[in-house]
């Protein structure tokens, strides 16, 4: 797993499909209901009439550490939820999730950092069992 300025990221062996279905997995594993999903690539087709490669955003959240951030500071909602994409790119698949610690860095509340870094922790975990699968 590479770690970018704002994302935990990597290429996995699995086809596009199983990575998707193994990431749902992970993310119930860690605590994590999909509130929304959004398919990229139909999206571009139908309103760009655009051909791409397959990309999935998933909205993912854990509802006591959301509960949790939200306590802390009500306006956190504009970077909720935590986004996890599964993409092809050159026959390759690849998995990434938001950097909850990054991300939530710009609030600049020091009491929102151990909730950023479990939640970091966690999906961090998830990208590296899919990566690992």
């Amino acid at each position: 797993m590479i770690g970018t300025k704002y994302a935990l990221t990597g290429t996995t062996k699995l086809a596009f499909d199983d990575a998707v279905a193994r990431v749902r997995e992970e993310l119930k594993a860690e605590g994590f209901g999909v509130l929304c999903e959004i398919d990229v690539q139909a999206t571009l087709k139908a309103k760009l009439d655009v051909d791409s490669e397959r990309y999935l955003i998933l909205g993912a959240c854990n509802p006591p550490l959301a509960h949790r951030a939200l306590q802390a500071e009500p306006d956190i909602g504009v970077l909720l939820p935590c986004n996890v994409v599964v993409y092809e790119r050159d026959g390759e698949t690849h998995v990434s999730a938001v950097d909850a610690e990054r991300m939530l860095s710009i609030v600049g509340r020091d009491d929102l950092a151990p909730i950023a870094a479990e939640v970091r922790a966690r999906l961090g975990a998830v990208v590296e069992r899919v990566l690992g699968a």
